[in-house]
């Protein structure tokens, strides 16, 4: 590839003394599993966002899942999803016995739509899960006034949305919690796997605490059954390091995203996403186009890393097929034939960027691509 889809070592290389030094500090310490580093990143990040509380947790579908159980949420409620998103978002209320029901997205932001909402809410409903898609905080105004009319709880689906904020608040302190995923290649990712949830209800993060520690408040005595699912040491000592850097590393995603939407704004068929600014850090920069599978051909063929988020909804996944058979949801369908994610990283150079722009305009425009075929030639020819 001339240009991969993400490159996790340029991660590394650009941060590599600061974490050598947490790798260091970690391992001298002797403490891997409830440490001062996960208590310090959980200080800190919870500061960042705005949140009174932060705790650290297995990864971000562990966050989901215990914010819902913690909350009393189980067999008989039904929560309302996306019906275009990552499957963890369902997998989290089916973990708990619930039921996900799904509300189609916005076209323009692919987010979950706030004017279909309250037509899917019915005496069972209990929660509303807003997930962050691709970086574009979900509208959470009116989503907030609808949850409230209904007494319902509110859960933001945060994982791809480190550190975008609309109106000065933060995605982590948009509702009653928020599950975040730090896989490595979010926004803010760790060199392994993590999660973490943030809210300003103390008991809430008290009970999920406890939740993610076998039931267990206190060494060997279990109050009630309960699940491993911790942030270690290792990884909370990364994620302080990257903390650091988040805005930064925010600010050059969206330069690239307005590069990508300046040097794509005229290209035949294409869709873009919705623009740039501060609520969305453009975890992904994710284009439409009818004849997606052959534009991404096309690329590959010139050495453009790509993905489809996602290839296939979670009502026509396997594991929800035969659950959902009335819930056509043909938005989610549409998008999920259409949608292709360009590379997007803030480690991107500007070359890397306009090879990208210059393939996808040669697709478009053939005799683009024959010019472009002439000048390569010749170049090489030298």
């Amino acid at each position: 590839m001339s240009v991969g889809f993400f490159d996790l070592a340029a991660t590394y290389d650009a941060l590599a003394d600061e974490l050598d030094d947490a790798y260091r500090r970690v391992m001298r310490s002797g403490r891997f599993i409830h440490g001062g580093e996960v208590e310090a990143f959980e200080a800190e990040f919870a500061a960042y966002c705005g949140a009174a509380h932060c705790v650290g947790v297995g990864n971000g579908l562990d966050a989901l899942h215990l914010i819902l159980r913690a909350s009393g949420i189980g067999p008989g409620d039904e929560v309302i999803v996306p019906s275009n998103t990552f499957i963890a978002t369902w997998l989290a209320v089916s973990f708990c016995g619930a039921v996900p029901v799904p509300v189609e997205p916005d076209v323009a932001s692919h987010a979950i739509d706030p004017l279909a909402i309250e037509a899917a809410i019915t005496p069972r409903t209990r929660a509303i899960i807003a997930v962050h898609l691709y970086g574009l905080l979900a509208d959470m105004t009116p989503i907030r006034e609808i949850a409230r009319r209904h007494s319902l709880k509110l859960f933001e689906d945060a994982a791809q949305a480190h550190g975008a904020r609309r109106d000065g608040r933060m995605a982590g302190a948009l509702g009653d919690a928020a599950g975040f995923s730090f896989y490595p290649t979010k926004n803010l990712g760790c060199l392994g796997d993590g999660g973490a949830v943030t809210t300003d209800d103390a008991a809430l993060a008290t009970r999920i605490r406890l939740l993610g520690n076998y039931g267990s408040p206190v060494k060997y005595q279990h109050v009630e059954q309960g699940f491993n699912s911790r942030l270690d040491e290792l990884q909370a000592a990364f994620l302080r390091v990257k903390l650091r850097h988040l805005d930064s590393w925010n600010a050059r995603r969206s330069a690239i995203a307005r590069r990508y939407a300046d040097g794509l704004r005229s290209c035949p068929e294409l869709s873009l996403p919705h623009p740039a600014g501060p609520d969305h850090v453009h975890h992904q920069f994710v284009v439409r186009h009818k004849r997606r599978d052959a534009l991404q051909a096309f690329l590959t063929s010139r050495g453009i890393g790509t993905m489809i988020h996602y290839p296939v909804p979670p009502h026509l996944s396997e594991a929800y097929r035969a659950e959902m058979p009335k819930r056509p949801c043909p938005t989610a369908a549409r998008l999920a034939a259409e949608v292709l994610s360009l590379p997007m990283a803030p480690h991107m150079t500007t070359a890397a960027v306009e090879e990208v722009i210059d393939a996808v305009l040669c697709f478009a425009k053939p005799e683009l691509l024959r010019s472009s075929d002439r000048i390569l030639t010749a170049v090489g020819a030298k």
